[in-house]
């Protein structure tokens, strides 16, 4: 009769290979390495998953997964925004009325949820940055960035149709902007030993993204209403005499050459 297998035996298999898969990839890891860090024995390994990729898929199937509710609950939540306050007009975001405020606080409590999850999981997305080419997780991290990408874009469109950000900038380099801010940061997070103040990297990075994106037009205190001057053209001198300076410049102008 078959061993059963020991759930706690998976989860020090899962956390031995994420800091395998950091140190060395997924192709460098062996699971040998992994099972002797967790004081098991390669019979162990085979008892939960048939090859350390299935492992990796596992956790990434995690990842993406907890991603895609993310995604999902910040449509719906930005939708009923919008049934129940109206689209965002220049305005709104020039005096950051009581509506634009809500929507800020509605996208830093999303952008907050999302850098949590990154958090949890950036051995993952260094793993799928850094340690996943040459395997069928080369492509993974770049399919997601595109999605979020377009996602993101989509959302400044329709700012733009509202004239509520500036409409010189391109949706989809808004778009890159964005997400390629988050994929940075998640690099960054993999590096660091102790959590940083996730709020208040999500409120700010959302607040300049917003008031960077204001039309021209409008300043933090609205309309703008600075005007270029006119050029005033010079009026021609009035005095009989010409200076001294050009009289001379005239005469030698004037002289022939010998």
């Amino acid at each position: 009769m078959a061993r059963p297998a020991d759930p706690h035996a998976r989860e020090a298999l899962i956390a031995a290979a994420r800091a395998e898969f950091v140190k060395k990839g997924i192709r460098g890891a062996r699971i040998e390495d992994i099972t002797a860090a967790c004081g098991l024995s390669k019979g162990a390994f085979y008892l939960h998953y048939s090859s350390k990729e299935a492992l990796f898929g596992e956790v990434v199937g995690e990842f993406t997964e907890a991603m895609n509710q993310l995604v999902v609950h910040r449509l719906k939540a930005t939708e009923r925004f919008l049934s129940e306050q109206g689209p965002l007009e220049a305005h709104d975001v020039a005096e950051r009325s009581e509506r634009y405020e809500l929507l800020v606080t509605l996208n830093a409590e999303s952008d907050l949820k999302l850098l949590e999850l990154i958090w949890a999981y950036r051995d993952v997305m260094n793993v799928l940055i850094r340690g996943s080419q040459g395997t069928d997780f080369e492509s993974l991290v770049w399919g997601m960035v595109g999605r979020e990408t377009a996602r993101v874009s989509q959302e400044f469109q329709r700012l733009q149709a509202a004239h509520a950000c500036r409409s010189d900038v391109p949706p989809e380099v808004i778009g890159s902007l964005v997400v390629g801010t988050y994929l940075l940061l998640a690099q960054q997070m993999s590096q660091m030993e102790q959590k940083p103040d996730l709020a208040a990297w999500a409120n700010s990075i959302h607040r300049l993204i917003r008031e960077g994106s204001l039309p021209p037009a409008f300043t933090a205190s609205g309309p703008s209403t600075l005007t270029v001057p006119k050029k005033v053209p010079k009026k021609a001198s009035t005095s009989p005499r010409r200076s001294t300076q050009a009289r001379a410049l005239s005469r030698t102008r004037s002289t022939p050459r010998s």
